[in-house]
């Protein structure tokens, strides 16, 4: 394959992934997470690495060992996980002294965390010499420019090493990451293979169910598929009781090169697969310089990789990457040799986070977004073909739903961010399954199944009930994805890496309006995306992805005309707080479903529909304020009829991100069709007076916005004085906030306010006793502990991303429309009105 020939020209020396001090020190770390099935965490995050074992994103144990040994001495120190429970502690006859390194700690960006160690120099070595450190490198890869690479369900860990001795590593895993069930029987072989002419060669363990269950789990772990843990043909192996494999290491420093061939039960002697590597550092033959690294790479191979109820009925959905890899050998020697070009796809990704991230004016928010990366793309799962890309989802850890539409909603951000292609990537199945006519509703459906991998949809409409939350969902998802094709340079496109490439617009029926059969090669680097829209392609292809399936879309914004503006007694995405009527935030996200559908209209240039629904949507959102503002005018409130109740009103956010903040500004996009209201068209109310008894809203052009600015301003001011030692709580009924909701909320809150929740966001972090990976749901005073629903590791902290697509977003102009929130207040007679962090501050001095 041309491919893998190129990589191993490229070499296989490895480079140090340098990664920036962290001021966060959560309590969980990312480690090898790339789907829901390979997601192995540092559990206890903020102690050494050797006083637990690594997990699965549930906080079930996976085996995972790393030890380090020093000929000289006969000293063996545990690096990650508990290897020293299988070792004889001390005594004549063990062979070995148990010691502990020196753990500096641990750093992350997105597609990397970092453990650092330090072992002191042998007592018996001459000269003075520094510590030996240890970097132990875990690179799951988030590479927005290629998707090819992102398809690949492997993850890096690479291990360097400096100083001025030599030493031993070891390596192992357990079946515990082929299967949720430990009394699972499982078999095992060793791969090994030549890289072309290179002289280089690799071997891999394969570790699967001896009886895979297709499309099956045991507590969120997969049932099906085969572990491969790969290195390089020069380090030793072998296969064996975990136990007697540690041991002899720690009494030899090596491996014998042997295969325990006794197929067998997880547990039952729990078999282990491992690896060591013998470091000479301190020799007049090696050529090292006091230095040397190694690479292994950890992946999960499935094929199929879910069933999908699709257009052409049930069918087995196979991974994206099997269209370039005929086979699973070929997919992971391309990986391993991939390694440089991996590495600097993602390098240059989590630097461009974190500049964009320091824009904010936070200190910690480039920290919280580089946590949040991998966490998301952690719950996905690449398939179909290049014609027809998908991109399946997992709810993770609330009820394993398949392509919840309120999971892909709070997660846009950092798609819209990263890379816009995999939220359409994301949509795709959900619009094909109901073109098809295969779910009986009006509304736009929950989810594709109740637990994944099984999309077998709901033909029976008995999906979970939230109609007016997924209509608005889809729909402004819908027309954020539109809005991400146009621009017309890098400064003005939504992501940073969307101007990228080249490739011409396929009008094909046949074919999706965004194809991956155009890959590019940039800067020596093959297997890149084309570009993302821009110009005419852009307006194209949105043009063919809205009229493919403009039916649903008029069907889904037909029930908000409905439905919307005094919903009924039903659920919202914040299920867990249960089914409450007239919520004011959940009317908000109908309206500003409606007015996009009034956008995605002119796209395919229905002039009757942008009409019909611009109208309606500014009728509602007039009424709306009249009816969900309380009666001071200083806050939203829960529900309409609910006097003394207060919300977080999260929704504004999309006002922003569509632009329609914009509008009547002098920022509003020319593009933007502009129809004025005939006598025969319906007129939009205006508020009622009891909103403007304040003078500034009488000065403030009330009619600048489609939300009004003086609602922005409410808020902000609100969220300063609700806010609480963790955060912003959600609502009046409770102390806990939901984090994607969070920085939603403040992303469109004045820059004191959304700095100061920032602050105690990552003091939460920072403070938590949470011991799972990040939660979205938490206590905001206490511990900042779980609620009795445990969310953990969800992709909906890509809400995390909301500044990053904000900042970005309406051409770059969407932040600047939101300057009026640093003003000063007047009250028309030259005298300043201060906000309300500003009042409180006075008030504290005077005392």
């Amino acid at each position: 394959m041309r491919w893998l020939v190129a990589a191993v020209a490229a070499g296989s020396t490895l480079f140090s992934l340098t990664v920036q001090a962290s001021k966060l020190t959560p309590p969980v770390l990312p480690l090898i997470v790339r789907n829901p099935y390979l997601s192995t965490w540092l559990g206890h995050g903020r102690e050494a690495p050797w006083t637990e074992w690594p997990m699965f994103w549930t906080g079930e144990l996976q085996g995972f060992s790393i030890m380090a040994a020093v000929p000289e001495t006969g000293h063996v120190y545990p690096i990650l996980g508990r290897p020293q429970d299988s070792l004889v502690l001390g005594g004549p006859y063990a062979g070995y002294n148990i010691s502990f390194a020196t753990y500096l700690g641990a750093t992350y960006d997105a597609s990397t965390t970092n453990l650092t160690y330090l072992i002191p120099q042998p007592p018996t070595l001459q000269q003075v010499a520094a510590p030996l450190e240890i970097v132990i490198s875990f690179l799951s890869p988030i590479t927005p420019t290629s998707t090819l690479r992102q398809s690949i369900p492997a993850s890096y860990l690479s291990i360097q090493v400096k100083g001025e001795f030599n030493v031993n590593l070891y390596l192992d895993l357990n079946g515990q990451w082929a299967s949720g069930d430990r009394g699972s029987q499982i078999v095992w072989d060793l791969d090994t293979r030549e890289l072309g002419n290179s002289g280089e060669g690799l071997k891999t363990w394969r570790v699967k169910k001896e009886t895979e269950a297709l499309f099956s789990e045991t507590r969120d772990q997969s049932e099906w598929g085969t572990l491969h843990f790969t290195g390089p043909s020069n380090v030793r192996h072998e296969a064996g009781t975990s136990a007697l494999l540690r041991q002899r290491f720690a009494r030899t420093g090596t491996l014998q090169n042997a295969i325990d061939e006794d197929f067998r039960g997880i547990m039952d002697e729990e078999p282990v697969f491992a690896f060591s590597k013998s470091f000479i550092l301190n020799s007049t033959t090696s050529n090292n310089s006091g230095s040397d690294s190694v690479l292994f790479t950890i992946a999960h191979i499935q094929d199929p990789v879910a069933q999908f109820a699709s257009a052409r009925g049930l069918t087995y959905m196979r991974p994206l990457w099997a269209s370039w890899f005929s086979s699973a050998e070929k997919l992971l020697s391309f990986h391993y040799m991939d390694y440089h070009n991996a590495a600097k796809l993602a390098g240059e990704y989590a630097a461009r986070i974190t500049d964009d991230a320091n824009r904010s004016g936070s200190e910690d928010y480039a920290d919280i977004v580089s946590l949040a990366a991998r966490q998301i793309m952690g719950a996905t799962s690449f398939s179909g073909v290049p014609d027809d890309p998908i991109l399946f989802i997992k709810e993770i850890s609330s009820n394993g739903n398949f392509q919840t539409i309120d999971i892909m909603f709070p997660a846009s951000p950092f798609f819209l961010y990263t890379n816009p292609r995999w939220l359409a990537y994301m949509l795709e199945p959900t619009i094909e399954h109901t073109l098809s006519g295969q779910y009986p509703n009006k509304y736009a459906m929950h989810d594709l199944g109740a637990h994944f991998p099984n999309a077998t949809g709901h033909p029976d409409g008995n999906d979970e009930k939230m109609p007016v939350e997924e209509c608005g969902n889809i729909l402004m998802m819908g027309l954020a994805l539109v809005q991400s094709l146009s621009y017309e340079d890098d400064a003005t496109a939504g992501s940073p890496w969307s101007s990228l490439g080249g490739g011409d617009f396929n009008p094909d029926p046949a074919v999706s309006a965004f194809p991956l059969n155009q890959l590019d090669t940039r800067d020596e680097i093959f297997g890149l995306d084309d570009s993302w829209g821009g110009s005419t392609k852009g307006a194209k292809q949105a043009k063919k992805w809205v009229e493919r399936s403009y039916r649903l879309w008029r069907q889904w914004t037909g029930y908000l005309v409905e439905y919307t503006l005094e919903p009924s007694h039903q659920l919202s995405t914040d299920d867990f707080a249960g089914p409450l009527r007239l919520q004011t935030n959940l009317a908000l996200k109908g309206i500003i479903g409606i007015q996009a559908m009034s956008k995605l209209a002119a796209v395919v240039g229905n002039e009757a529909d942008v009409k019909y629904y611009k109208n309606i949507s500014e009728v509602y959102v007039s009424k709306w304020e009249e009816l969900g503002i309380s009666r001071d005018g200083s806050h939203a409130k829960l529900a309409y009829y609910w006097y003394g109740s207060w919300t977080t009103l999260y929704n504004l956010f999309s006002d922003a991100l569509l632009c329609f903040h914009l509008d009547g500004t002098s920022l509003s996009p020319s593009s933007t069709p502009q129809h004025p209201i005939s006598q025969n068209e319906q007129q939009p109310l205006k508020p009622s007076d009891k909103h403007h008894h304040h003078e500034h809203d009488k000065k403030n052009n009330n009619g600048t916005g489609f939300v009004p600015q003086r609602i922005y301003k409410m808020q902000s001011d609100w969220y300063h004085a609700v806010r609480q030692r963790y955060g912003l709580p959600l609502d009046s009924r409770h102390l806990y906030t939901k984090t994607d909701w969070e920085f939603f909320a403040t992303s469109v809150a004045s820059k004191s306010v959304r700095n100061e929740i920032w602050e105690s966001y990552a003091l939460w972090v920072n403070e938590t006793s949470t011991d799972r990976p990040m939660t979205d749901l938490h206590d905001t005073e206490g511990t900042g502990h779980f609620l009795g629903a445990y969310f953990m590791a969800r992709p909906v902290i890509g809400g995390h991303f909301a500044y990053l697509a904000l900042e970005r977003a309406c051409g770059g102009k969407a932040v600047e429309g939101l300057a009026f929130l640093e003003e000063k207040e007047s009250d028309g007679k030259g005298k300043k009105h201060h906000s309300a962090e500003e009042n409180e501050k006075g008030f504290q001095n005077e005392l």
